[in-house]
């Protein structure tokens, strides 16, 4: 059974960086997707960041420039580095990934930003 377990998130100034890291256990075949979500209060869950089949990393446009994100194959670990942070990244983040055995999502990690 796969468990992702992500942590990093807190309370920080605007203009400040957090990196959020996603460390994945069980046994993990064929990624079709993986990639770090964020749900702010009363709106939608949106894909904020996600690494190819391919290796190509892809972002929502409002953090292009601010957020990277990598993984470390040796330590089965994604990361979300996020810089520049603003107010409007306030959320709980989440990461998930896609195997051909299902699709797995972390519990969710707190990133507030104030002014």
């Amino acid at each position: 059974q796969v468990q992702l377990v992500e942590s990093g998130g807190g309370l920080v100034q605007a203009g400040g960086s957090l990196r959020l890291s996603c460390a994945a256990s069980g046994g993990i075949f064929s990624i079709d997707h993986m990639g770090w979500y964020r749900q702010a209060p009363g709106k939608q869950r949106e894909l904020v960041a996600h690494i190819t089949n391919g290796g190509s990393l892809n972002y929502v446009d409002s953090v292009k420039g601010r957020f990277t994100i990598s993984r470390d194959n040796a330590k089965n670990t994604m990361y979300l580095q996020m810089q520049s942070l603003k107010p409007g990244d306030t959320a709980v983040y989440y990461c998930r990934l896609l195997t051909i055995t299902g699709n797995y999502w972390g519990q969710g990690t707190q990133v507030t930003v104030s002014l």
